[in-house]
Order: C-alpha cells, then structure tokens, then sequence
C-alpha cells in the first residue's frame, strides 16, 4: 500500500506532507502482529514489547505517539517540548533527499508548548503496550536555559515513561554548547534535582558530532549523575558524501548517511562505558539486520524515524519480525542476550 501512496506523499512538499502523515495516523489503524516474545525486555522498570521506537521529532505536540504501537512500535518519544511554545525556523525547514535516504530538517523545536501538550497527553488514553517517552528542551530565547530542562522535568514528569533531555539538536543556536564538560555538569545537577523520588527515568541525547574527549565527559558526568540512559546520537552537521540537489541545505542530516557515524559513536560510547549505563541507538536504522547489529554493538534500544519517510509506517513490524528471527538463528533465548555481544 505505501509503495502506490509514496509518490503521491512525496508530490507535497516535505513538511506538507509529514501533517498529512500525522492526520492519516489519527484514522483508525490496522493493528501489526503483536512482537514475539523474544524480543520482550524489563529495563528501567519498564516493560518493552520490543526494542524498536519511535525517535523524538515525528510527533513534536504528543498528537499520536500513543498510537504508534499499531504499528509494532515497542515504545515512541513525543517532542521535543518546550516550555513555551514557539514557532521554530521560517519555512521551509524540512527537506527529502530522496537519492540519498535522508532528511535534513532545521525545525528549530516548534512546538505549541509544554502547557498545551499537557492537556492532550491527559485526553488520551494510556496505551499498555507501548512505553511513551517525552523530549524535553529549551526555547530558543531562554535567559537560563537549564532552568527551561528544570522546568520541562517537573511538568512533564506525571506523563512520561521516561523524559529524555535533548543538547544534541543543531538547531538551536548554541545549544550543543551545553555537552560541554561545565554545562553539562550543571545540567545535569540541577536536572536529577528535579526529577522528585519516584519520578520516571531520565535519558540524555547526544550528538553523533563528538571527539574522544566529549565522550569521555559526558560518559563520565551521566555516571557521575546517576542518567538513566544515553541516546546515541541524534542528527549531524557533517556532510558525507551525497547526491541530492539539497545537500547544501542547512539544519541536521538523518536517514541512511548517518548509520555508519552513529553506529561508530555507540561503539565509543560503549567502549567508554561498558555495561554500567544502557545505550539507544539512533541513526540510519531501516533494517532489521541495521538494528540488530546495533544492539549486538550495545544498544539496549533502538529508534527510527527518517526510515519511515522511505519505508512506510509498518516498518517497525517488519524489523520486529526479522530480529525475532536473528535471534533465533544465532541461539538466543532472548533479546538481552545478544546486547553487546560484538563489543
């Protein structure tokens, strides 16, 4: 079906078109074969069905994400949310790259606001199998941007099956800076302060666009802070080598050119680390073998967004059914077994 509606999507332009996608996603959906088992884990005292999610940034408002386990999504990140809402980058601001598999996108965290999306999480029905994360950042005119994080931990919290704290995003001016070794560790201080006992886990977004030293400190200072999880890595500024006429475009590089520098950022992360703090792996993932090799790399998690542009909605369901079958080949019992078994 989504090979007869693609070429019909991609008739729009790309922002255009990902409305379109968020309204035909509010219709009733035909339900994907639940995961197998094997693929079922506990992590964070949270159930997975299946290790694959929804990457923060399709559903910025919260408007679906609670129903992207039709699809045979283990878990979906909604956001990023701000505590304000604001408009982002003029348009346009998202772009195909269709002979590449990518997207470059320089949103700049639009969203309607923490207050408002709230409101909609509170009508929605709470699904059972799927784990809902939020995204949380900073709006671009803050004076004291980690008291925007401060805020969005506390508002968020009651709502979240996780709250993940997005620096990594290229598309706010300056906010990369705060991976730095000294904001960092204010960040993530005044972050873990705020979170009250009892509150949902707390995951960190990096950039894939790091050096040695960038990941000894954030490995060093997440552990120092008790941060529940990395996510690696979100979208980069590098350019490899592409073909599509918007190449140049400004903003953040998705889809299938950044598998390779993700999957090289989770391997330092997990070298750096080892099993004392789990990994998301995020980046360039369209396959099940892609996602497999990056949780046999150390990946706990993995996230797809760009993918779906290319693939369709129900490939979740598709990279469920072939890691089922991985698995099985290789001799594993379950899913948790094979995490880091190449590292």
């Amino acid at each position: 079906m989504y090979s007869l509606l693609r070429p019909l999507l991609f008739a729009f332009e790309a922002e255009t078109a990902h409305g379109l996608a968020i309204a035909a996603l509010k219709l009733p959906l035909p339900r994907a074969a639940a995961p197998d088992p094997i693929l079922s884990q506990q992590l964070f005292g949270l159930r997975f069905a299946s290790p694959v999610g929804l990457a923060a940034g399709f559903d910025k408002d919260g408007e679906v994400a609670h129903r992207m386990g039709a699809l045979g999504f283990g878990f979906a990140e909604l956001g990023t949310l701000t505590p304000l809402a604001q408009a982002g980058n003029p348009r346009p601001r998202l772009f195909r790259l269709v002979e590449d598999e990518a997207v470059i996108n320089r949103m700049g965290f639009n969203n309607g606001g923490q207050a408002a999306a709230i409101e909609r999480l509170k009508r929605h029905e709470r699904p059972k199998d799927l784990i809902l994360g939020i995204n949380i950042g900073a709006n671009k005119d803050a004076i004291d941007r980690i008291a925007d994080y401060e805020a969005g931990v506390r508002a968020m919290a009651a709502l979240a099956g996780y709250l993940t704290v997005n620096i990594s995003s290229p598309n706010t001016p300056g906010l990369r800076a705060l991976q730095d070794r000294g904001a960092l560790d204010a960040l993530l201080g005044r972050v873990m302060t705020a979170r009250e006992a009892g509150g949902p886990p707390i995951f960190l977004k990096v950039a894939p666009d790091l050096e040695p030293a960038d990941i000894d400190d954030i490995s060093e200072l997440s552990l120092a802070h008790g941060i529940d999880a990395l996510i690696v890595s979100n979208t980069t500024i590098s350019r490899p080598a592409l073909r599509s006429a918007q190449a140049g475009e400004t903003g953040g590089l998705s889809g299938a050119p950044l598998h390779d520098l993700a999957l090289a950022r989770l391997r330092d992360f997990r070298s750096r680390l080892g099993t004392r703090l789990p990994l998301i792996g995020v980046g360039g993932i369209r396959t099940a073998e892609q996602a497999y090799a990056r949780i046999r790399a150390g990946a706990s998690l993995v996230q797809l967004y760009s993918a779906l542009v290319y693939e369709g909605p129900y490939l979740p369901a598709r990279i469920n059914a072939g890691l089922a079958a991985l698995l099985k080949r290789d001799g594993f019992a379950s899913i948790s077994e094979a995490i880091g078994i190449d590292a």
